[in-house]
């Protein structure tokens, strides 16, 4: 709960009801699963060839959750500059819709979340993953792999 908590906005209830509905993290284990299951993932609405609209949510998620975290994005708007710059951005340079890009602030704050506990750390706005040292990667590795052959003895 403190790892879910520790990403900004995100409060004890919805913290509780993710951790309830995921099953602490045993059933859904994949944020974009968890954002299908909380109705933040846009699916395209065709038919064959002809019929294309507009990408829509489905209608089968769980609405509590969804309103829990739509909560937590606009309070995010408020209080964090850097999804409030990236909601104008979208808004107003983009020409995109508000609740489209309320949605994928909601499903930013569902990766933070996943991040957070995958990673069993507390959420950090300056964190940078560890770069593998360039002694120790196996990919520019210049040595040659050691081998080990089995040899076959035939006796006569």
């Amino acid at each position: 709960m403190e790892w879910i908590t520790s990403v900004p906005n995100i409060g004890e209830k919805t913290a509780l009801q993710i951790v309830i509905k995921t099953n602490e993290f045993r059933d859904i284990s994949d944020p974009k699963k968890f954002a299908c299951f909380a109705g933040i993932a846009p699916f395209p609405y065709e038919s064959g060839k002809s019929v294309k609209q507009k990408t829509r949510v489905s209608h089968l998620s769980d609405g509590k959750m969804k309103s829990m975290l739509h909560l937590c994005a606009m309070g995010s708007l408020r209080s964090n500059p850097e999804l409030l710059a990236y909601f104008k951005r979208k808004t107003e340079t983009d020409g995109k819709n508000g609740m489209l890009v309320l949605n994928v602030i909601r499903y930013k704050l569902v990766l933070r979340i996943f991040a957070c506990v995958k990673g069993e750390r507390m959420f950090r706005n300056d964190y940078q993953p560890k770069a593998i040292e360039p002694d120790n990667d196996p990919a520019t590795n210049n040595e040659p792999d050691q081998v080990y052959e089995k040899t076959l003895v035939l006796s006569d």
